[in-house]
């Protein structure tokens, strides 16, 4: 069974954005409070493995594009369902595609949402 680009959606958005301004949208989805948040350090990922995330990133934003049309035009649940499946499947080999995991691609793009360093560095890849 494959596993589910949990967050394809913000990396579509990600990577056809460039990359970027994801600082600011990370900043403004935290939650407003009065105490100190514990900050977790991000994994130090290789340049190598930044640079098969932002392959990946750019490859499963062309399949969003390609598949929300179908996605809006299925008629009913099943219908939904099976395009969403299909884009889901297609995303997936394009991930594994570059030699990352489901997991590994969830993971960069998870810390890009936590982490501006991380941001600016896959920015200047982009470039």
């Amino acid at each position: 069974m494959h596993k589910q680009i949990s967050k394809a959606m913000t990396a579509c958005v990600l990577a056809a954005a460039g990359l970027a301004g994801t600082s600011a949208m990370a900043q403004q989805a935290a939650p407003q409070t009065t105490l100190p948040q514990a900050t977790v350090p991000a994994p130090d990922y290789s340049d190598a493995q930044l640079k098969r995330f932002v392959n990946a990133s750019q490859k499963v934003a062309m399949i969003s594009q390609e598949y929300t049309p179908k996605l809006e035009a299925a008629k009913d649940d099943t219908g939904k369902k099976q395009v969403f499946e299909e884009a889901d499947k297609k995303m997936v080999e394009a991930v594994h595609n570059e030699g990352m995991t489901v997991d590994q691609f969830n993971g960069i793009n998870q810390a890009l949402q936590q982490d501006p360093k991380l941001v600016q560095r896959v920015q200047e890849m982009v470039k």
